[in-house]
C-alpha cells in the first residue's frame, strides 16, 4: 500500500506561503499527499486529494464544531502514516479529531509557526493558549518549534518530544531570476516610485498583530517631512480598508502603497531600500528572512522571531514594541547609510542566512516527520 501523509492548516493560502516544499518532498518520495484546509482561490500543487474543511481562525463555536466533525470523517475514511498539522486552530481540531478516532500507526506532528502565547501577550491570552497547547501536546508525537522562545517553553513544560528547526526554509530559487535595470525601472514606475525615492517595504497580511496601524502612525511624521519616503505594504487586507483610511487621514495615500496579495515579493524587495516590521508576535518571519537574503537593512520591533533573525547593529536594528521614536531614528540611520555600510550588511547577511535556507532545513523537518 502506498504511504500516505495528511497536511492540515486553517487556510489553503498557508500552503502556498509556507508548505509547498514539504508537499513536494513527500510527493517526490512516493507518498500519496492529502491536504485539509478552508479552501480559497488557490490551486495547491503536489497533492493528490484536497479536503475543504471549515476551519476557523479563532474561537467560533459553529465553525469549530463543523471542522471537528469534518476531520473526524476524514480520519474514519482514510488511514495515514503521518499527519502534519499547522496553525493553532487547524492543529488543535486535527489532533482532537484524531484523539476521537484513534487512527492506528499514525505519527502526529504539530509544527508551531509561533505559539499564540508569548512574552508580552495579554495574561488571559497567554494562559488560554498555553493551557490548550500543553494539553494537546499529550496527543502529539512531536512538536516542531521555529524560534528559541517557543522551543524553551515547550521543551520544559510539554509532555511530548519537542524539536527546533530554523523555520520552514527559505527557497533561494525564488530569488534567482533575471531582473535587469529596465525591468526594475518598469516595476517602480508601475508603483509610482521615482528615482531618488527611499522605499520601505513590509510584506505581511494586514492584521492587528502585524500592527500596520502602528507602523503608519509611527512613520507618518517622517514621511510627511521627507517627500522621497515611500512605503510598500503587499499583503491580503484582513482589516477591511482600515489602514487605507488611516493613510488617507495622514495625507499619505499617494506615498503608502497597499498592494494586496502579490506573487512577486522577491522583486518588490529588490527594488526597496529597507525592510521594516512592526509585528508584536511572530514565529520566524519569512519576510525578514527574505530581506536578509537580499541584503536589505532591517528595522523591526523586538518581538519573538524578529529578535531571532536580526543582530542589532549588524544587519539592522531592533526596537522596543512601542518605541515609535526609536523606530524612526533607526529608519533615518538606514536612510543616511553610505554604500560601503550597505555592502557590509550584505556580506554579513550572507553568513546569517545560510542556516535558514531550504536546502539546510527541509532535511531536518522531513527527518522529524519520519521519526529518524
Amino acid at each position: 500500500m502506498e504511504k500516505r501523509i495528511l497536511f492540515t492548516a486553517n487556510l489553503s493560502s498557508f500552503f502556498i506561503k509556507f508548505l509547498i516544499p514539504q508537499l513536494k518532498w513527500f510527493k517526490d518520495n512516493g507518498y500519496e499527499v492529502h491536504i485539509a484546509a478552508k479552501m480559497e482561490n488557490f490551486e495547491i500543487p503536489y497533492c493528490d486529494k484536497v479536503f475543504d474543511v471549515d476551519f476557523a481562525r479563532g474561537f467560533n463555536l459553529k465553525q469549530n464544531i463543523t471542522s471537528y466533525k469534518q476531520m473526524v470523517e476524514i480520519f474514519k475514511n482514510n488511514q495515514y502514516d503521518i499527519v502534519s498539522c499547522h496553525t493553532p486552530f487547524g492543529g488543535a481540531i486535527t489532533r482532537l479529531a484524531a484523539k476521537k478516532v484513534k487512527p492506528q500507526n499514525t505519527r502526529m506532528v504539530y509544527m508551531a509557526h509561533g505559539f499564540h502565547f508569548y512574552k508580552g501577550a495579554p495574561k488571559h491570552k497567554y494562559w488560554l493558549f498555553y493551557t490548550a497547547e500543553k494539553w494537546l501536546a499529550k496527543y502529539t508525537d512531536e512538536i516542531i518549534t521555529i524560534n528559541l522562545e517557543d522551543y524553551e517553553v515547550a521543551k520544559a513544560d510539554f509532555d511530548t518530544t519537542v524539536s527546533y528547526v530554523e523555520g520552514v526554509g527559505l527557497d533561494k530559487a525564488k530569488f534567482e531570476f533575471p531582473f535587469d535595470d529596465a525591468e526594475k525601472d518598469e516595476l517602480k514606475r508601475s508603483l509610482g516610485i521615482t528615482d531618488g525615492d527611499f522605499v520601505m517595504i513590509y510584506p505581511a497580511e494586514l492584521l492587528p498583530r502585524k500592527r500596520q496601524e502602528w507602523l503608519i502612525n509611527t512613520l507618518a511624521p517622517l514621511m510627511q517631512e521627507n517627500p522621497a519616503f515611500k512605503l510598500l505594504l503587499p499583503g491580503k487586507d484582513s482589516m477591511n480598508g482600515f489602514c487605507q483610511a488611516l493613510a488617507k487621514k495622514h495625507g499619505l495615500e499617494e506615498k503608502i502603497h497597499f498592494l494586496g496579495f502579490r506573487r512577486d515579493i522577491p522583486k518588490l524587495i529588490k527594488i526597496s531600500d529597507i525592510a521594516v516590521s512592526s509585528s508584536n508576535q511572530e514565529g520566524l518571519p519569512v519576510n525578514v528572512m527574505e530581506a536578509i537574503y537580499v541584503g536589505l537593512p532591517i528595522v523591526a520591533t523586538a518581538c519573538r522571531g524578529n529578535a531571532d533573525l536580526i543582530d542589532n547593529g549588524k544587519n539592522g536594528y531592533i526596537v522596543d514594541i512601542n518605541d515609535s521614536k526609536g523606530f524612526c531614528e533607526n529608519v533615518m540611520k538606514v536612510y543616511n547609510m553610505t554604500q560601503s555600510q550597505r555592502e557590509e550588511i550584505k556580506e554579513y547577511d550572507k553568513t546569517v542566512i545560510k542556516q535558514y535556507l531550504l536546502e539546510n532545513v527541509i532535511e531536518k523537518i522531513v527527518n522529524i516527520y519520519l521519526n529518524k
